[in-house]
């Protein structure tokens, strides 16, 4: 007698163990600005085909459905929710959310650059507005000293009253990024994502036009994660690690029974 059932099982209880990872990271960043939420996708192991459909069973006879055993399932990768959070008003006039599709674009450590929907920005000492992290957003915007009234239009457009004017002046315009396979960016931390060959090459561009969201000044995207959806998918990976379980024991006593009596 052979342990197949106990190997097939055993990839069960790795494939659901890492389920609850995503879940649980899901669950971990339920309060983390802009957060989207993962999936965790499944695809079955190799088959041992015994005995192939259609083939000859008599001389004059086919088999209809053949014999094909399983070998077991794999976590095939995590795709992440893009579905949008809600947008919650913060007071902070740096404070920035899209209303859309689309990423900020930030200059990160080594001139590498990074994507986030978190906009809680604010001005460095040099008057840049930069991540909380202190990396610079691009294309960089530079708040003058004692400026004031500090109004970013739906299209990204930055303005404010510079002493000595009394006028609004245009301090530049913020850009939101796009890509043609958003699913494809890989996540890095911090709120951040990175251009990868399956996502594409950034498309820079205007906010509202070529179908990237809009700006919305004082807002704030909170994460997307529900709490109910993720208990009811935790209970749910749960019993299906206690089915794979039971299933190791089941075949565990099975194979006693075989060495004990046979």
């Amino acid at each position: 007698m052979t342990t197949a059932a106990m190997h097939i099982a055993r990839t069960g209880l790795d494939a659901q163990d890492m389920r609850m990872r995503v879940i649980s990271n899901n669950l971990a960043n339920v309060n983390t600005t802009a957060f989207k939420r993962d999936r965790a996708a499944f695809a079955t192991l190799g088959y041992q085909t015994v005995t192939a459909p259609g083939a000859q069973s008599t001389q004059s006879t086919q088999y209809a459905t053949g014999l094909n055993l399983g070998t077991g399932v794999r976590v095939q990768g995590t795709a992440r929710m893009d579905t949008p959070g809600s947008l919650n008003p913060t007071g902070n006039s740096l404070d920035l959310a899209i209303d859309g599709d689309g990423y900020f674009q930030v200059q990160l450590p080594g001139g590498q650059l990074g994507y986030t929907r978190a906009g809680n920005f604010s001005r460095s000492p040099e008057g840049l507005l930069v991540t909380s992290d202190g990396y610079q957003v691009m294309p960089g915007i530079t708040v003058p000293e004692g400026a004031s009234s500090i109004t970013i239009g739906t299209d990204g457009t930055v303005s404010a009253t510079v002493p000595g004017q009394s006028n609004a002046q245009t301090l530049g315009q913020i850009q939101i990024a796009n890509f043609p396979n958003a699913a494809g960016l890989q996540s890095a931390g911090d709120n951040y994502v990175k251009e990868t060959a399956a996502s594409g090459a950034a498309n820079l561009g205007v906010p509202g036009e070529g179908g990237r969201g809009t700006v919305r000044q004082g807002m704030l995207e909170a994460s997307n994660v529900n709490v109910v959806e993720e208990l009811v998918d935790m209970i749910e990976t749960q019993r299906a690690y206690e089915v794979n379980s039971k299933m190791i024991s089941a075949t565990d006593d099975m194979l006693k029974y075989v060495n004990q009596n046979i």
